[in-house]
């Protein structure tokens, strides 16, 4: 399984909230929930659990989510390819060549037939 990494950005800047505001012309916070009507804003605090550093994060989400079954385990009726299947590593490696993305002309067609041909392969 490989993991999609993003880029760290901090949001810990001293001046960022006031950078953010002063760049889409607001004074305060207030002025971005000005079209909501009061009565059916939240307000009061909302009841989150104490904060997590993301490596707590990360386990506490995982282990909720360890809570689910799959396919694995149970039988399913989704269809259209939707059930466990072994694919051969070497697949991803073959379908990433230039000759199957293109055949022979950058035009959308031929990329199209580039990947019709490596699935057919």
């Amino acid at each position: 399984m490989t993991e999609k990494t993003h880029p760290y950005m901090p949001s810990s800047h001293p001046n960022l909230k006031k950078e953010l505001m002063d760049e889409i012309g607001i004074k305060s916070i207030e002025e971005l929930y000005a079209d909501i009507p009061n009565k059916i804003r939240l307000n009061r605090k909302l009841n989150l659990p104490p904060r997590m550093s993301e490596l707590e994060l990360r386990r506490h989400v995982e282990s909720i989510l360890s809570q689910n079954r799959d396919t694995s385990e149970f039988l399913s009726f989704l269809g259209a390819g939707c059930y466990p299947h072994y694919v051969p590593a070497v697949v991803s490696q073959i379908a990433s060549r230039s000759e199957f993305v293109t055949s022979y002309t950058p035009y959308q067609a031929e990329v199209s037939q580039g990947m019709l041909q490596a699935l057919f392969e």
